[in-house]
């Protein structure tokens, strides 16, 4: 795997979601400052968000721009190449990746279809939602995979409140009511979360809605609990908690439509609902089930081995929701979490080295943190994982807040370092006084 100066090794990375962007991030600043290696990020969109965010921006607890990395910035401090487009092929025997032509808003070609060559390829396209073919989820849903979605939903619930604000009281109860479709991590959040931005929201002079009366948010699970990935004492003491804040939550009910107006449940009742939001589970992108060969499972994951290459290529890895990795020492695959993305990310670029200098890769193994879940900016309920007690620590309220809190800094400092990350921090905590506390537009 060694190269003269005039034929480095040429390392492309698809997708810039978490694991994407920090793996470049470091690879750049290891291998490509250092002149060892070419790291080129193929990326679809100009800027990133930590996607655990997106419920966030869609409630208007936080605003897109105070949080978003911009690409292009961002490869021009850290030793890679950012290249617009989306992968639209493979070509193994070549190593060649094909990139569909980058359009304007009308239309217009921003980049001709073009071809990167490769001689490491990392696939990190992350997931979509699976609507398990739902009818009326794609025309009438919206579902939180990209900050465009989560600013898209947040207009259309600013615009639901004020539309009931201008009816008047002779209207009778102003219904604003938002039907959340899957009842795990996201859906859980984001029915928290919403609670909690409608009030406020209503208060910045929308006083013709009571936000107890005319706002209704329902969380539908089709199984028997909600937060079903998680402990049962978990999902039973959020349960506790969304019902205290009046959220309607339908367990074991499955929707068999979703209408512009609400969704219709299987057992052949209608919630009528102004703004359905579809969180139903994850697979990940179609094309890649049909990717050169390439071992896929049943949601379109490329399977991998313990090293993260795929079972099929060793040239070609995959990290973060687009891949089936396997959980050593357990059973079944690695769960498709921010934190596993996070790890594998920082495994690879160790090993990206490795593979430079000839040596043979390590496997990597998934450490079970815990899991988190917020229900609000004060309340946070969950489980670390004990390493030093070898159990479970069951957390809530403010110290489980803390430790949520603390994943995105992890993120954000293997993405800013400390520096950055202190002064993004020191910024925020500063001006979020001088602006509201919900975004109103």
């Amino acid at each position: 795997m060694n190269k003269n100066a005039n034929e480095l090794h040429r390392i492309v990375v698809v997708g810039g979601g978490a694991g994407g962007l920090e793996l470049v991030t470091r690879l750049g600043n290891r291998l490509g400052k250092r002149g060892r290696a070419h790291i080129t990020l193929i990326e679809r969109a100009r800027t990133h968000l930590w996607k655990p965010h997106l419920h966030e921006i869609a409630a208007g607890s936080i605003d897109l721009h105070d949080h978003a990395v911009d690409y292009l910035a961002q490869s021009h401090w850290n030793g890679f190449r950012y290249r617009l487009g989306s992968m639209s092929g493979l070509d193994r025997q070549r190593r060649e990746v094909h990139v569909s032509p980058a359009l304007d808003s009308d239309g217009t070609p921003i980049t001709p279809p073009y071809t990167r060559g490769y001689d490491t390829l990392v696939i990190a396209t992350g997931s979509h939602t699976n609507d398990f073919g739902t009818p009326g989820v794609l025309e009438h849903a919206i579902a939180l995979e990209t900050p465009h979605d989560a600013e898209r939903f947040h207009v259309r619930l600013v615009n639901a409140c004020i539309r009931a604000h201008v009816q008047g009281t002779a209207a009778g109860p102003r219904q604003v009511t938002v039907a959340i479709v899957g009842g795990g991590a996201t859906g859980v959040e984001l029915a928290a979360e919403l609670r909690q931005a409608l009030r406020l929201l209503v208060s910045y002079g929308l006083d013709q809605i009571d936000p107890e009366r005319d706002i209704g948010i329902h969380l539908i699970e089709a199984g028997p609990r909600i937060l079903p990935a998680l402990p049962e004492r978990i999902a039973d003491a959020a349960a506790e908690l969304l019902r205290g804040m009046g959220i309607r939550l339908r367990c074991s009910t499955r929707v068999s439509a979703v209408r512009s107006d609400g969704v219709e449940l299987a057992a052949g009742e209608f919630v009528p609902a102004q703004l359905v939001v579809w969180a139903a589970g994850i697979k990940a992108s179609q094309w890649l089930r049909d990717l050169d060969g390439l071992e896929s499972n049943d949601i379109h994951q490329l399977v991998v081995r313990p090293t993260l290459q795929t079972t099929r290529d060793d040239a070609v890895f995959a990290i973060g929701d687009c891949a089936a990795a396997p959980w050593l020492g357990h059973e079944g695959n690695v769960p498709p979490r921010a934190q596993a993305a996070h790890q594998q990310a920082s495994h690879l670029a160790r090993q990206l080295a490795r593979r430079l200098n000839g040596r043979p890769l390590e496997p990597w193994r998934y450490r079970d943190f815990g899991s988190l879940v917020s229900l609000g900016e004060h309340s946070t309920v969950g489980f670390l994982m004990g390493a030093l007690v070898g159990r479970k620590l069951w957390v809530e309220g403010l110290f489980a807040r803390a430790m949520y809190l603390s994943l995105y800094k992890l993120h954000e400092l293997a993405v800013h370092g400390w520096w950055r990350t202190a002064l993004g921090t020191a910024s925020r905590v500063l001006t979020r006084p001088l602006a509201p506390r919900v975004k109103l537009h």
